[in-house]
């Protein structure tokens, strides 16, 4: 960004000056929490955090991050001023000051050199983008999922992180909740026996359509930049016109801005699957898409090349909450979901935890906290780039099968899709003129 310049002359220069001398000589008052006093840490033990976007979901994630004694947040950006001024507002009553920035312009962001890590949570279509210009920009990141828009997004999310050596978490916080970690345990732990299927929740088809419209809103005037910036919030989509819907949170289930039910829930649950199984370096083989004629109900049967099944499903579930997933084995099974509830084959109902709704709620702190401690570290969090990234890549696999309505074959060493250039042309799409991968 170009600056005009400032000349000061010689009379406010000395003013300054003297202004300066004097505060030196003044008694100056330091909050205890600046040196590490009242449970706080020490500046050189703490991380600076900035924020790209913060809404509903991004200001829970920042709350959490507030709650770590070792987190000072510094910055944030945002195209929306009354979101600029909201989390202004949350961070100086925090620190009890009037120091966090605000800026509508990610660069100015970015060019901070006393920032460490960013928390991105704006819409879906700016996740892979603004976390990769982030590593570039030498910090690291924290991106709500899904980390996507495409398959080609995904590859290009990992190999940017695992080239740069920075840390990236995804947002996937069900990585660090009690009851779907105990399950995942016991799915490695082979209590269950062999384990030949995973089920994921993918909806429900009912609720939340597995199909995104490439219908378009009503246009309505566009608001000032500084109230809304219309060009920076569509960033890398294709340009529509403004509709106050779209940034008041309603842009979900529109093609341009969003991947659909089946990547929506799928980047909670099939991750979990992933993880389960052994499988985060890789994705399935096989796509078999049921029930394409409607929202619900309907499924994906997957197949690894170790012959392991995925089931991404609608419905048939036990009704424990959102975001299921069942683990089935031949030896027994274990279904879980959010609020902690877990149920179990009958044998092994004896060494069930007792898991309580705060600990299942704690997720997203834990989570936050697993992120913090690899920045120090430099270790890969539960969530990271690689592990997500292919998480996605299934599940977005899932749904070109889907849309095309037949079974698909796909090479994970090559992100293809064999014979079937209908599906190749849907592993990527084109972004807006200036942004580019």
């Amino acid at each position: 960004m170009v600056r005009k310049t400032e000349f000061v002359s010689r009379r406010r220069l000395l003013k300054t000056a003297a202004q300066a001398g004097a505060l030196v000589m003044a008694p100056q008052v330091i909050r205890g929490s600046v040196l590490g006093r009242s449970g706080a840490a020490p500046p050189s033990d703490r991380i600076t955090l900035g924020g790209l976007g913060i809404g509903s979901r991004g200001t829970s994630v920042l709350r959490s991050f507030l709650s770590e004694p070792d987190v000072q947040f510094l910055a944030i950006c945002d195209v929306r001023n009354e979101r600029r001024e909201a989390i202004k507002t949350l961070a100086d009553q925090k620190y009890g000051n009037r120091d966090c920035a605000m800026y509508s312009d990610q660069y100015e962001l970015w060019a901070r050199k006393d920032i460490d890590a960013v928390l991105i949570a704006t819409g879906d279509r700016w996740h892979t983008l603004l976390s990769i210009l982030t590593a570039r920009s030498g910090k690291d990141v924290y991106c709500e999922k899904p980390c996507s828009m495409t398959i080609a997004e995904s590859r290009a999310l990992a190999d940017t992180f695992q080239r740069l050596g920075r840390i990236y978490q995804a947002g996937t916080q069900r990585r660090n909740a009690a009851n779907f970690v105990y399950a995942v345990q016991l799915a490695r732990s082979g209590k269950l026996g062999k384990l030949p299927t995973l089920h994921a929740e993918v909806g429900p088809g009912n609720r939340w359509s597995p199909r995104t419209t490439h219908d378009w809103l009503p246009a309505e005037p566009e608001p000032p930049r500084q109230v809304c910036d219309w060009d920076r919030w569509l960033g890398p989509s294709p340009w529509r016109p403004y509709n106050s819907q779209y940034v008041q949170g309603r842009w979900r289930g529109y093609f341009d801005f969003h991947g659909g039910g089946i990547l929506e829930w799928g980047s909670h649950t099939v991750d979990l699957c992933q993880w389960a199984g052994d499988v985060d370096e890789t994705a399935p083989l096989e796509y078999e898409p049921h029930g394409m004629g409607s929202n619900t109900p309907y499924s994906i049967d997957c197949r690894y090349a170790s012959g392991l099944r995925l089931v991404m499903r609608d419905s048939g579930f036990l009704g424990l909450g959102s975001c299921h997933i069942r683990f089935a084995g031949d030896a027994g099974w274990i279904e879980t979901a959010d609020g902690g509830k877990i149920e179990v084959s009958e044998n092994l109902r004896a060494e069930l935890p007792a898991i309580s709704p705060e600990e299942a709620r704690a997720a997203t702190a834990n989570h936050v906290r697993d992120f913090l401690n690899c920045v120090k570290s430099r270790r890969q969090p539960r969530s990271n780039a690689l592990a997500a990234s292919q998480a996605h890549i299934a599940c977005h696999a899932a749904y070109i099968a889907f849309q095309l309505g037949r079974k698909l074959t796909f090479d994970p060493a090559t992100d293809t899709f064999a014979g079937d250039d209908e599906a190749n042309r849907m592993r990527s799409r084109a972004m807006r003129e200036p942004w580019r991968l």
